[in-house]
């Protein structure tokens, strides 16, 4: 078939590579989002899709809104057999769904029904899924509500983050878009609709949803913590500013410490929560870098008693 990938960030890349690797289909084009300003200097910088498909000397579409006449008329230009989508970030159109005869296909990162929008691996991760993974769907208006061509599965593993998970997914994802591929053009493949039970959402994770809030169990606390790492970042509260936390392990047989009470050892740093302790491995204090929880606990000479999550954030 001919192809249209559509997709914007790092966990996009894997994919378009399976797709081009696989000599089966042509890739034609790429649709990402425009280049965005990124670093200190805040100049403007093309998504790692882009980068990749120019490196592959494939041409690149970037409409600021993919219901743009300009990019419609292109892609009708173009003529795509199929659009396959991971992680693109623009809601798509009924004019431009329509564009090819095999629709749009999306790659999405969790098992469907469940965990539907923009956040999936987060979700799963904070909600202590055991077994989550990628569905291949035919897109339609709703929200990730499409019928589905296949699944594959992940576990999760007790330490990941989200980025950890994200990863192995966007891998596996690949090799199941290339498949999906495979069997809508051979016929194989039949989009079978989703069940009506089971659907969960996944909104976007907010700063406010990182914010963590000692009081919870320690298990929550931790899954907080996995769950929106690398981003936003979970956070807390320290002499009143803002104290990212980046890395936390549970600690169940420390059970002395009252919510939020910091308890600083030679190597470690513990704090408490509404069950048993956490210890904090690595922090970021406000206009630092990363480092180790010890490290920063010994920097800032915490007194006896003090506790994260206490005063107004400055």
């Amino acid at each position: 078939m001919k192809l249209v990938f559509a997709g914007t960030p790092e966990v996009a890349v894997p994919a378009l590579d399976a797709l081009i690797a696989s000599g089966r289909h042509e890739v034609a084009a790429v649709v990402t989002r425009p280049d965005a300003p990124a670093g200190r200097g805040r100049r403007l910088v093309a998504s790692p899709v882009a980068e990749r498909a120019e490196e592959a000397g494939i041409e690149v579409l970037k409409p600021v809104k993919p219901r743009d006449e300009e990019f419609l008329a292109r892609l009708r230009e173009i003529g795509p057999d199929c659009c396959p989508v991971v992680a693109y970030g623009a809601l798509l159109p009924r004019v431009a769904l329509d564009v090819p005869a095999r629709g749009w296909v999306n790659l999405h990162f969790s098992l469907l029904p469940a965990w539907r929008g923009a956040a999936p691996v987060q979700h799963a991760v904070m909600a202590g899924d055991e077994i989550t993974g990628a569905s291949t769907f035919l897109i339609e208006e709703g929200l990730d509500s499409g019928p589905v061509y296949g699944t594959v599965t992940e576990g999760v593993r007790a330490t990941d983050t989200s980025g950890d998970l994200l990863t192995r997914l966007a891998f596996a994802g690949a090799g199941l878009l290339a498949a999906t591929m495979d069997g809508i053009e051979d016929g194989s493949l039949k989009a079978v609709p989703q069940p009506a039970d089971g659907v969960t959402l996944a909104p976007k994770i907010t700063v406010e949803d990182a914010h963590v809030d000692w009081a919870t169990p320690a298990l929550r606390v931790d899954r907080v913590v996995r769950g929106c790492t690398p981003a936003p970042g979970a956070w807390t509260v320290f002499r009143g500013e803002r104290l990212k936390l980046i890395q936390a392990a549970l600690v169940p047989d420390r059970t002395d410490l009252a919510p939020g009470e910091l308890s600083v050892g030679k190597k470690n740093l513990y704090v408490g929560t509404g069950s048993h302790a956490v210890e904090l491995l690595w922090v970021q204090a406000q206009g630092k870098k990363p480092m180790a929880a010890a490290d920063w606990a010994r920097g800032v000479r915490i007194a006896p008693g003090e506790q994260l999550g206490d005063a107004d954030v400055r």
